[in-house]
């Protein structure tokens, strides 16, 4: 009759004499333990640990080469954040060798020869706080998700659904840190809606509102790449980051939001440059180095933006290359 109920604990035997390990392994399948793996040396037992991750470890501490004590270090060094019982197996009972194997990653002791009632009642205990560790790590779990959830809404632009600016300033930190680390350009854009203050005041702020949408759902559009992100940074201000893009990818990318705007054909009956919705906007492009900053990065897309707006709107410019992406399009013919 199994002595441990409703249990599905895999447990590592490491004795480098087969007639202990045929012993406990004996007593642990009595007591309803559904599987029972043996090691007899120090290598046994820390590949058979890789391979199976057993839920408990009874540990004998004097092995030929490595002793037991090395076994428990090496052990809680591969566990990469969980947790798994160590109980030494010795016959000794001195009070340093007890602070030995505590300090070596050992979690409880028994003394050989081992009696199955006592050994029945330590696994009892470590099957508690395994059960513990694992809703703790399922409770964490949870809270990460739902924190996860809840930054995801903090970072929401209620009205577009795009993310917000402060979702935009910690993406473009994480950004600048990544392209940094794997020496790869990173492009920024600040774009406005060119007038949007007439569409406003000639068609009414539900038109606005259905501008705005529109707008943020075309630039969406354009971010196709997993990485690219596009964000609304202020009332009709939008940013666009896109990561691995260098000077000539962003020109062409700013042609295609541009076309693809035309191409929508959004009334704007108060626009003097266009019958159509149109928009403004400001490049930068560079590989990040330890100078580079979130603040440094804006201030350079900012003034590509004034710089789009002061040549007639309707343009993008690139800070670096000083010259909109229309232009660079024939140069480069």
């Amino acid at each position: 009759m199994a002595i441990l109920q409703n249990t599905d604990l895999r447990i590592l035997v490491v004795d480098d004499q087969e007639s202990v390990r045929s012993h406990l392994s004996h007593e642990l399948l009595r007591m309803g333990v559904e599987q029972v793996l043996e090691a007899a040396s120090a290598e046994e037992a820390l590949a058979a640990f890789e391979q199976h991750q057993p839920d408990l470890v009874l540990l004998d501490i004097l092995m030929p080469g490595n002793n037991g004590y090395w076994i428990a270090e090496r052990i809680r060094d591969l566990e990469d954040g969980r947790w798994t019982p160590i109980i030494f197996l010795t016959g000794m009972d001195r009070d340093e060798d007890l602070w030995e194997g505590i300090r070596t990653g050992g979690d409880d002791y028994l003394i050989k020869p081992v009696r199955a009632t006592v050994l029945a009642a330590k696994i009892r205990a470590m099957q508690r706080l395994l059960a513990m560790q694992r809703r703790l790590v399922a409770v964490t779990e949870e809270l990460y998700e739902a924190n996860r959830q809840l930054n995801s809404l903090i970072e929401r632009d209620a009205l577009t659904g795009l993310v917000n600016r402060r979702g935009f300033d910690r993406v473009l930190h994480e950004q600048i840190r990544l392209a940094r680390r794997e020496s790869t350009p990173l492009t920024l854009m600040m774009c406005d809606i060119d007038f949007f203050k007439q569409y406003n005041d000639n068609l009414g702020h539900p038109e606005g509102d259905k501008c705005l949408k529109a707008v943020a759902n075309m630039l969406a559009r354009t971010c196709q790449r997993p990485g690219d992100l596009a964000c609304r940074v202020g009332g009709e201000e939008f940013a666009l980051i896109l990561p691995n893009t260098p000077r000539s990818g962003a020109m062409m990318f700013a042609r295609a939001l541009t076309e693809l705007l035309a191409s929508g054909k959004l009334p704007h009956p108060a626009s003097p440059v266009s019958p159509y919705v149109t928009v403004s906007g400001g490049i930068t492009t560079c590989v990040p180095d330890e100078s580079t900053t979130s603040m440094g990065m804006v201030t350079r897309a900012d003034e590509a933006l004034y710089a789009a707006k002061a040549l007639g709107r309707n343009h993008f410019f690139s800070y670096e290359l000083q010259v909109t992406a229309k232009d660079h399009l024939v140069a480069q013919r």
